[in-house]
């Protein structure tokens, strides 16, 4: 099975063809991601993204926001009022004439990025802030942290996007992120971290055992698990695929 894969981001929109077992199969593809984002200029825009890319069976895409059954329900970075209620599935279904299947945009980095053994928990850090938590293997439900408080009354989204970072330099930020590690492991008792996402690069403090930055091609490569589903439907990773990981080692500026 060859499967397109579309990570629809604040910033970009990427696509590439993967086989089954989340091996990239093309180059990724990307275009910028069009402002202002109305659901059907973005639909139009991965359209003609992913003209080029060669035959697929199914599509899988990763959404910056909460989705159930194909449909969006909040979208923070990219305009919850435009997108709300949009069925995003249906439409990119009827436009490509393939089956097509929607989860938040960390899920599917996620279902490529996780060992599948005990409490894993996927953040990434990007134009916002994304998260996703996984047992045994089993995606979880997706909570959207990104707009809950983390410290003086302001979001993760609002602490730790690239607004934040932009407005109060790399070192601050770095301390923002350490502070959000810290919160997530009290809050969930993570066995493993895994951090995604265009600005995990400029963390620059050490990195526990526990912890590490993934490649953002993982955003692609996961919809590969969203054709793989266990006997309840439930999606699944059961089997480990080549990753490519940066490794973390860094002082404290």
């Amino acid at each position: 099975m060859h499967i397109l894969c579309i990570d629809i981001g604040g910033t970009g929109l990427k696509a590439a063809v993967v086989d089954a077992g989340g091996k990239l199969l093309t180059e990724r593809v990307r275009v910028k991601t069009p402002q202002p984002c109305k659901p059907e200029v973005v639909v139009e825009a991965l359209v003609e993204l992913v003209k080029p890319l060669p035959t697929y069976q199914c599509v899988s895409v990763g959404f910056p926001g909460v989705v159930r059954d194909g449909k969006v329900y909040t979208a923070p970075m990219l305009g919850n009022e435009l997108w709300r209620g949009i069925l995003l599935a249906d439409q990119l279904a009827e436009e490509l004439q393939k089956p097509v299947r929607l989860v938040n945009d960390a899920d599917m980095q996620g279902l490529a990025a996780i060992e599948g053994k005990g409490m894993e928990m996927v953040i990434t850090l990007g134009t916002g802030f994304g998260s996703a938590i996984f047992r045994d293997g089993r995606l979880g439900p997706h909570l959207e942290l990104s707009m809950h408080p983390l410290a003086k009354n302001k979001t993760y989204n609002e602490r730790l996007g690239n607004a934040a970072l932009k407005k109060v330099g790399k070192q601050k930020w770095n301390r923002r992120v350490r502070h959000a590690i810290d919160v997530l492991r009290v809050l969930t008792n993570f066995d493993q971290l895994y951090i995604g996402g265009g600005n995990a690069e400029k963390i620059n403090f050490e990195l526990d055992a526990d912890i590490q930055v993934i490649s953002n091609l993982d955003g692609l490569r996961g919809g590969a698990w969203l054709w793989k589903d266990d006997a309840e439907g439930h999606v699944q990773r059961k089997t480990q695929p080549t990753k490519t990981r940066h490794s973390m080692n860094l002082k404290i500026a």
